[in-house]
């Protein structure tokens, strides 16, 4: 594939490009992240617009539903429109890889999740929600781990007053340290870790002929730093949390029984069995 046509001027000699951002990248607060705008060809990325459908009309989609999260999602790639493929083998080639690899500074190589695992198209429509939370931390087939989110944006004419700004919050939970709008052409990149907390809490508020839509990608590596995880024995999932000042805003599971389980290597072993041979592949 030929992915002159994908990317915009100034991003052709993306190896350049990487190296001129990487301390930009692994200085921001409160996390290594960076937004870039306008990284890919105006024409194509509206090409990806005009073919991006409805989600909640699309067969197989995911509806999310409650306290945490409403919003719509879908990852068969097998029922996406020819161009989003093309799109999303970009984003899982060599060439991108290596532009994320240098950017970020991982030492680990970064593996591509070509099944989309929480990944590919997502829509928000007005009233949606993604409430605070760090991501699972694990790939769910191959156990590896996950390492950076990419997300990209195709909301042309996007306003503050819409809401659904990407909020990046700090560690303790206490301050919002940056809002990111989800503007047309904008990809944002992060590091993903037990403490980057991310989400956009408040109810979207846009006119109901139009929605917040992103395209999202994950990339694992195999292992990874022990100061990126919290809890060793915490469960692999998503961890929605509380802004302060903001009591019982989101929904969560007392999971208190299991995780007093996971201290024992007999549950772990026998997780670990499941996950190899119960579990079916995706």
């Amino acid at each position: 594939m030929k992915y002159n046509k994908i990317l915009s001027k100034k991003s052709e000699n993306l190896s350049q490009m990487a190296l001129s951002l990487k301390n930009q990248y692994s200085l921001a607060d409160p996390f290594p992240h960076i937004e870039i705008d306008n990284f890919f060809s105006t024409d194509y990325l509206d090409t990806i617009l005009k073919e991006f459908p409805d989600l909640s009309n699309l067969k197989d989609s995911q509806n999310y539903k409650n306290q945490n999260e409403i919003k719509f999602a879908n990852n068969d790639y097998s029922n996406f429109p020819e161009n989003i493929k093309n799109f999303f083998d970009f984003l899982n080639s060599d060439t991108f890889l290596n532009f994320l690899q240098i950017i970020t500074s991982i030492k680990e190589k970064l593996i591509p999740d070509e099944k989309l695992n929480g990944g590919g198209l997502h829509e928000i429509k007005s009233g949606g929600l993604l409430k605070v939370h760090t991501d699972f931390s694990k790939h769910p087939t191959n156990n590896f781990d996950r390492r950076v989110n990419v997300l990209i944006y195709l909301n042309k004419g996007w306003k503050e007053d819409y809401k659904g700004c990407l909020e990046l919050w700090d560690k303790e939970m206490k301050n919002c340290k940056q809002k990111i709008l989800p503007s047309f052409n904008k990809m944002v990149i992060f590091s993903t870790t037990d403490f980057s907390n991310h989400g956009h809490p408040d109810p979207i508020d846009c006119p109901d002929n139009i929605s917040r839509k992103s395209i999202a990608l994950y990339y694992f590596s195999k292992g990874r730093p022990k100061e990126e995880i919290l809890d060793s024995d915490q469960k692999n999932r998503t961890y929605f949390k509380n802004r302060s000042g903001f009591k019982n805003e989101i929904y969560e599971k007392n999971d208190f029984f299991k995780k007093f389980l996971r201290k024992f290597s007999f549950y772990k072993k026998m997780k670990d069995f499941e996950k190899k041979y119960l579990r079916k592949k995706k």
